[in-house]
Order: C-alpha cells, then sequence, then structure tokens
C-alpha cells in the first residue's frame, strides 16, 4: 500500500469512519497514480533531452577548433552503437549533432536547457561533460580551443572553479583511461582533485569523500534522476575514475606508512 492511500484512507476515517475510509482511500489512490505519471512524464522529459543536448553540444564542441575530424565522427558513430540507439533515436542524435555543427547555432542556451531541465543535479551534469571529453579526445589530444568550450559550457552548467578544478583532472584522468576504463596515468594531485580534498585531508575525510561521491554517482540513482539508461556505461566508467583516484591516495599513504 502507497503512503498516499495509507495517509487518505487515515484520513477518511477519521471523518466518515469506514465509508470515510474507502473514499478516503480512493482518493489517495487516485493522488498516487496522478504523482507517479507526473514523476514518470518528468523523467523521460530529462532522459529525452539529456540526449538531444549531449550530442548537439558535441557537434559544437567537436568543430570549435576548425574542423571536424574523421576520427571524431567516428566516435560519434561509435557512441551511437555504445548506447544501443537505433532507430528513431539514432536519428535524433544524429540531427542533434548536425545542429550543433551549424554556425548559428547557440551553444550558451542549449548549455541552459539541459541545466535548467535536469534540475542543475551535479552527478548528472558530471555525466554530461563525461561524454563530451570521450568526443574531444577522439584524434588523441584536447586542443585549446576544445579545453575553453569545454570549460565554458561547466561554468554555464553552474560549476564553481574549485568544481571545474575537479572536473579537469577527471578530463585528464578519462584521456589516459586504459583497458577496462582504468586510469593509467592518474596523478596522485588530481586523485586529490577528484575527490575533491587537500592532500592535508585525514584518512576519515578522505573516506567521507569517497563515499559520498560514489553515492552520488551510482548508476541507480542517476537513472532514477533522468539518466538514460544507455548511459549507464558512462555512469560505471565515472565511478571507476572516482574509485582508481581513492585507490591511488590509500596506496600511496599505505606506503608512507
Amino acid at each position: 500500500m502507497s503512503i498516499a492511500i495509507l495517509i487518505g484512507a487515515v484520513i477518511g476515517y477519521l471523518f466518515g469512519k469506514l465509508p470515510g475510509l474507502l473514499i478516503g482511500a480512493a482518493i489517495g489512490w487516485w493522488i498516487s497514480r496522478k504523482l507517479r505519471s507526473t514523476l514518470v512524464g518528468r523523467v523521460v522529459n530529462i532522459q529525452h533531452q539529456f540526449l538531444e543536448s549531449t550530442f548537439a553540444v558535441m557537434g559544437c564542441v567537436c568543430k570549435v577548433d576548425g574542423h571536424i575530424t574523421e576520427d571524431e565522427i567516428r566516435t560519434a558513430e561509435m557512441l551511437f552503437d555504445r548506447l544501443n540507439l537505433s532507430g528513431e533515436m539514432r536519428e535524433r542524435a544524429k540531427a542533434a549533432f548536425n545542429r550543433g555543427k551549424a554556425p548559428e547555432f547557440d551553444l550558451d542556451a542549449e548549455v541552459e536547457t539541459i541545466r535548467r531541465v535536469t534540475g542543475g543535479q551535479r552527478a548528472l551534469l558530471q555525466v554530461f561533460l563525461q561524454v563530451q571529453l570521450a568526443a574531444i579526445a577522439a584524434d588523441g589530444e584536447m586542443h585549446p580551443a576544445e579545453h575553453e568550450v569545454l570549460l565554458r559550457v561547466a561554468r554555464g552548467l553552474g560549476f564553481s572553479e574549485a568544481e571545474i578544478q575537479q572536473i579537469e583532472a577527471m578530463l585528464r584522468g578519462g584521456a589516459h583511461q586504459g583497458a577496462g576504463g582504468a586510469s593509467s596515468g592518474q596523478s596522485l594531485e588530481d586523485a586529490y582533485r577528484v575527490l575533491g580534498i587537500s592532500e592535508d585531508a585525514s584518512d576519515a575525510e578522505l573516506k567521507r569523500a569517497y563515499r559520498k561521491l560514489m553515492s552520488e554517482n551510482h548508476p541507480d540513482k542517476l537513472a532514477g534522476k533522468g539518466l538514460p539508461e544507455s548511459m549507464r556505461e558512462m555512469a560505471k566508467e565515472r565511478t571507476s575514475e572516482i574509485s582508481n583516484a581513492y585507490d591511488l591516495i590509500k596506496k600511496t599513504r599505505d606506503q608512507r606508512g
């Protein structure tokens, strides 16, 4: 029994005994269905806009250095496959990518749209930036112009300077990912940035920061907030980066005694 039905039944009973209980339960059931329908509709809306804006911004970011390379085009196609986009969804993603390449594309307006639709949820927006990194790093390097526009997107999404430094550390780690998504070239300094703590943080603070980030970025939790199911693997990679950072710091501290 849902809470709405239970509350409705109790209130109904207080005012009308058994008939009131039945009427209250019925009203509670109706409210419960309405709320569930509204919530599902909101999540679906976020999912659709997330995919739309992801590929529109990707198209814009890829062309910022003056041209879109064959590697970047292949990366977009690989993302279509990786996200299991087919049929109408794949065509919508392609159209969004092409829209982002157009000279008249308004990057700031698109960024504001995804920020508004997601309610500014940090973990969701971090995944959004992670996908952009995959496109930027397709040719093996991040050009200064691409880096600048990515920071522009990050600021537009509402990230503070400290959060942007954390994002940059994650981007550097992602750019050196090895097999299975493991970060093979992450520095100790970046590991601390990824977890958002200083090198002077205590072991207890380290563990708290790690657990907080892992909880916020859990794929199931993100899915409930509107992350498309097709991007679950991206969320898993993100938790892998966080875990790698924690393991590196822990190992270094253990070795130092």
